[in-house]
């Protein structure tokens, strides 16, 4: 692990000079000591009117301070004698936190499960001629309207007698208080004469529609027959079928949950706005989840673990979010203590980058890490209790939050040297990654619009701006190179030349040039890291003061220090060590 003491960083009396030297923003470690030993040495510092002046107790006790922050989690131990409860609350966080997110991962895959292989059965049990295949279904002349429609909808009247599943029907949800609606949108008035090259059309839509309702309903003074239902197919624009059918998911169970009661809201559109000839047929399907009436399960007593564990994890992680808040708290009070100590007793303006050395960017991860769970614990309460259902939103949150907590493990990690190299790494490239970032994006949005305007027509993989980029992307990383030239009809063949110098252009710029760079962005910024752990390290105002301090954290010089007072939350430092930000810097 790396130390956080300054035993190896002595300075030249010229150091002072430097440091109280208005014009001076770094300090170069010398190769021989001056032979200090402690903090009680000759400290002496240049005022601005040009005297020595003596040290003061208050700037002995502000560099163990400022020190005793910059420790790492086991030298504050060897430093104060304290344990470290903030990392062990870290360490349970990432596991209860983990374990959190595995149970409901295991609850939200059947609730998907369970929707998509309804919504697979209903397209095969209401869909005349549906297969698996990706193809859309299709229709073509008049007669195959009308028997797509009365298909589904008997097949929705006799559903009792033919399906395997259960399902119970949604009575008085329809039009007219019915169970199925049957409805067709056209415009107001339309008027087409291809052989004249003429037509009149008042764009406003009309609905018309009718309810149906299961034998097993009592019929209703609106209710009519459906197939006496006439389509106006000179100017339709779609027909659509609604209903609701409601189920039970049993196979919960096996997770030792009551199980959920669901409603799926079930369309069929049969979608002729493109007059093209082609009636294209699709099923959408919406599912709600309620708690069911008076469950029973036998052997099965009510059980609130899942809950009781939920609020656990809340409330670990509202006592992280405390304690990082403090650490933040006490480091910005820490700095605005140090800045007032330059501009009086130096004259000096500590800089934008020494006063953020002192807001720790890992407690904001883990901050923010700690508010998407308690967010996500309160909707997965609400879940497990029946009374909401937002499994994505919940999935969103407890999924990121996890991210977080899990990233959030490197910060341990980079106490130790060879580790930290990675998060060094990213930090010192992350800036040029940037902005070369933005100047490849403005080249990548060119390809994505030219490629959307000119190619859509003619690729399937270029139909929306969202397809091109994801084809894009997936050329750059090597991903279906030749299923995209092969996609291309040859309609146009125009077109085919500029997709042939579209495609080229584009893979040997992204893959043989802006990937290359960007490799060599990352690759130049871990040689420069490497070689300044090699050559004499510079740094700034603020190590320069705290290297002054060589009291290493055993020597019990630090359990006198004045802080706030010790409780469960006066923990919460900053544990990066100063070996650490020397490195960075």
């Amino acid at each position: 692990m790396a130390s956080s003491d300054a035993n190896n960083f002595n300075y030249l009396p010229s150091e002072r000079d430097k440091l109280a030297s208005p014009t001076s923003h770094s300090a170069t470690p010398a190769l021989g000591g001056h032979g200090h030993g402690d903090c009680n040495h000759d400290d002496r510092l240049l005022s601005p009117s040009g005297g020595w002046v003596g040290a003061e107790q208050e700037e002995e006790a502000l560099r163990r301070k400022l020190k005793y922050f910059f420790m790492s989690p086991c030298d504050k131990f060897h430093a104060k004698g304290r344990k470290p409860f903030k990392l062990g609350l870290q360490l349970l966080k990432i596991i209860i936190v983990t374990v959190q997110l595995v149970l409901f991962g295991l609850s939200n895959q059947m609730v998907v499960t369970f929707k998509e292989e309804n919504t697979a059965s209903f397209k095969h049990l209401f869909l005349k001629g549906y297969t698996d295949s990706s193809d859309p279904l299709s229709v073509y002349t008049q007669d195959d309207v009308y028997d797509r429609i009365f298909y589904a909808i008997q097949q929705y009247l006799n559903l009792s007698e033919i399906t395997v599943g259960r399902y119970a029907y949604m009575y008085n949800v329809g039009v007219n208080n019915s169970a199925l609606s049957l409805c067709q949108q056209y415009y107001k008035k339309g008027s087409i004469d291809p052989a004249n090259d003429t037509f009149s059309i008042d764009p406003e839509v009309v609905t018309d529609c009718i309810g149906v309702n299961p034998l097993s309903a009592p019929p209703t003074s609106s209710s009519s027959n459906y197939r006496n239902f006439t389509l106006k197919f000179h100017k339709l624009i779609n027909v659509t079928i609604q209903f609701q059918l409601k189920a039970i998911n049993l196979q919960t169970i096996i997770n030792n949950e009551i199980p959920d009661c669901y409603t799926f809201i079930i369309t069929i559109v049969l979608d002729n706005k493109a007059h093209s000839g082609k009636v294209k047929i699709s099923l959408d399907n919406h599912a709600s989840i309620k708690e069911c009436r008076d469950p029973s399960v036998s052997g099965h007593a009510e059980n609130y673990a899942r809950v009781a564990f939920d609020v656990a994890v809340s409330v670990v992680c509202l006592l992280s979010l405390l304690l990082c808040g403090r650490s933040i708290i006490r480091g910005i009070v820490l700095q605005q203590e140090f800045v007032e100590y330059f501009r009086v007793s130096l004259g000096r303006v500590v800089p934008w980058g020494d006063r953020m050395e002192f807001v720790n960017g890992w407690y904001l991860l883990l901050i923010c890490s700690d508010l998407l769970t308690i967010a996500g614990s309160f909707i997965k309460i609400g879940i497990e209790s029946k009374n909401l259902s937002s499994y994505d939103v919940c999935g969103i949150l407890l999924g990121t939050s996890t991210l977080l907590v899990w990233v959030g493990v490197i910060r341990y990690l980079s106490f130790f040297q060879k580790y930290n190299i990675l998060i060094v790494t990213l930090r010192a490239a992350f800036p040029n990654v940037i902005r070369f970032c933005c100047c490849v994006a403005v080249i990548y949005l060119g390809y994505c619009f030219c490629g959307w305007i000119v190619l859509g027509p003619y690729h399937v993989k270029f139909r929306s701006l969202s397809m091109v980029s994801e084809c894009l992307f997936s050329l750059i990383n090597g991903d279906d190179m030749f299923v995209t030239f092969a996609g291309m009809q040859d309609s146009s063949a125009l077109v085919w030349v500029f997709s042939q110098v579209y495609l080229y252009s584009f893979i040997s710029l992204f893959i043989y040039m802006v990937l290359s760079l960007f490799i060599a962005l990352i690759t130049g910024a871990y040689e420069t890291i490497k070689h300044q752990t090699q050559e004499p390290i510079h740094i700034t105002d603020l190590h320069a003061f705290i290297a002054e301090c060589t009291d290493t954290p055993s020597s019990g010089k630090f359990r006198g220090l004045q802080t706030s007072p010790c409780s469960f939350f006066c923990c919460c430092d900053r544990t990066t060590t100063y070996e650490d930000v020397l490195l960075v810097n």
